[in-house]
């Protein structure tokens, strides 16, 4: 029996350090939860930029919202660049495949080509209400799908992204909620 457990005891070390080691490999566990979620956000980000521009292309945009729009273009636009080059260095696609997409963005707060299309007319105070509505609602689904992350991922970079969306977001919620009070 003790030469059994001396001969075990490496063979299960050697196993331990083999699964730990897997789990810190190329594609660890969390990664592809940070893969998708970046896939994920780069679309849902470059979408808050095109109703950011819509904003700020427009006449008779108020100052708040000309003000939102130029913050939010400021932050999501070179986070944008972050992720596409996590992406890149994750040797992953930049879109998600067929079983990790978000299909038609239910519950990511992204907006329809028809709901872009009526942004796109509105004109005067009625583009205002439309595109703060329209933003809170985006920005609620990137708060979920980052709050999602910040739940799986040990990539501390992706996890200050992640916790750097929450905070900005919900403040912007906030601010945008008290301009259509």
């Amino acid at each position: 029996m003790s030469l059994l457990r001396r001969v075990l005891r490496p063979v299960a070390a050697v196993s331990l350090a083999l699964a730990l080691a897997g789990c810190s490999s190329a594609e660890p566990e969390g990664r592809s939860g940070d893969i998708m979620f970046a896939q994920m956000m780069i679309p849902h980000h470059e979408q808050a930029v095109e109703m950011a521009d819509l904003a700020l292309d427009k006449d008779g945009v108020s100052a708040e919202v000309t003000e939102l729009a130029t913050d939010i273009k400021a932050a999501q636009g070179p986070e944008i660049t972050t992720m596409s080059g996590w992406l890149t260095e994750w040797d992953a696609k930049a879109t998600p495949s067929d079983d990790m997409g978000h299909g038609d963005g239910h519950g990511t707060g992204m907006m329809s080509d028809d709901d872009m299309g009526a942004l796109r007319t509105a004109e005067g105070p009625e583009f205002d209400t439309k595109w703060l509505t329209m933003m809170i609602e985006h920005h609620e689904g990137a708060v979920e799908m980052a709050k999602d992350v910040l739940e799986t991922t040990r990539n501390p970079e992706v996890k200050a992204l992640a916790e750097a969306v929450v905070k900005g977001q919900e403040a912007e919620i906030s601010t945008m909620r008290g301009l259509l009070d």
